[in-house]
């Protein structure tokens, strides 16, 4: 159990950094943010994923395309924050 949730943590800090890497701009996030934007991500992707391709979550943890999807998914909620966000500061 512990384990599982380390690795939840790493792979959310693995994606949500990947995601802050290739979306242009600055966003002034914390690590502990990063880490959930990452693990939110993991969700948005491997839902997304399940969706397209009906893939199944016994074939594995650690897949090639699951990294993927949770770094697509996570680039997926930042980009809705960052609009989120840019909303709120206009006045």
């Amino acid at each position: 159990m512990i384990g599982l949730i380390i690795s939840i943590i790493v792979i959310g800090l693995i994606a949500g950094a990947l995601a802050r890497l290739i979306v242009p701009g600055r966003q002034s996030m914390s690590i502990l943010m990063t880490i959930v934007l990452g693990v939110i991500g993991s969700f948005v992707g491997g839902f997304l994923g399940f969706l397209i391709f009906g893939a199944d979550s016994q074939d594995g943890f650690f897949q090639p395309a699951g990294i993927i999807g949770s770094v697509i998914g996570a680039i997926i909620v930042l980009l809705i924050y960052i609009s989120v966000k840019g909303r709120g500061a206009r006045r």
